[in-house]
């Protein structure tokens, strides 16, 4: 469990910076250059992804179950990651009238995820992992919009059929993850978790 924590801190801790210190972040970046900035980024996030990946296996292995969560609520939670692998591609895909009406797919989409994962699964660890996910896509997703607000920041929004992209992207991902990727990466097979096979 140490692992898991002291991974999340560090991925989430360097994912926070421009919601704690966004002047110290530009000041950073002005020193030491954006490529370099970049690079610290990715391998402190790496390093925290890797502890995360590590704590929450470990952990898998000697549960502490909190509660057993009924079968209907793993039906929605299923449902509900479909609208977050949409707004993952939304994302990706820029001019779609997702991001010009929600500002920040991603962050509505790690919410999304952390809620249906919440719902789903009823360990400490998963308390743990999707809690601290939720918590900080929720202050994020709040600091971004303020950042928009504040520079006045406009969305441009192209053709509609991006948006169609973005939903058929989204779609495709989640049926390749729910019904292989999910089983072979993590080892649990949601949809026959639904099901009960």
């Amino acid at each position: 469990m140490t692992a898991l924590i002291v991974g999340l801190i560090v991925f989430i801790g360097v994912h926070s910076v421009r919601i704690v210190a966004d002047d110290c972040r530009t000041r950073l970046i002005e020193k030491v250059g954006r490529n370099t900035y970049r690079g610290m980024y990715g391998a402190l996030s790496l390093l925290g992804l890797v502890l995360i990946i590590a704590g929450y296996g470990a952990a898998r292995t000697t549960p502490v179950v909190l509660w057993q969560p009924p079968v209907w609520l793993i039906h929605l939670a299923i449902l509900l990651t479909v609208p977050a692998f949409v707004f993952v591609a939304a994302s990706v895909l820029p001019r779609t009238r997702i991001r010009s009406r929600v500002g920040h797919p991603l962050l509505l989409g790690v919410k999304t995820w952390a809620i249906a994962h919440l719902m789903a699964n009823g360990t400490l660890a998963d308390v743990i992992l999707f809690g601290a996910f939720l918590l900080w896509s929720v202050v994020a997703y709040a600091s971004a919009r303020r950042r928009d607000r504040n520079a006045a920041t406009v969305y441009p929004v192209g053709s509609p059929w991006r948006d169609v992209i973005a939903v058929v992207g989204g779609l495709v991902a989640w049926a390749v993850f729910a019904i292989w990727l999910h089983s072979l990466l993590i080892g649990v097979a949601p949809l026959s978790m639904a099901t009960g096979t």
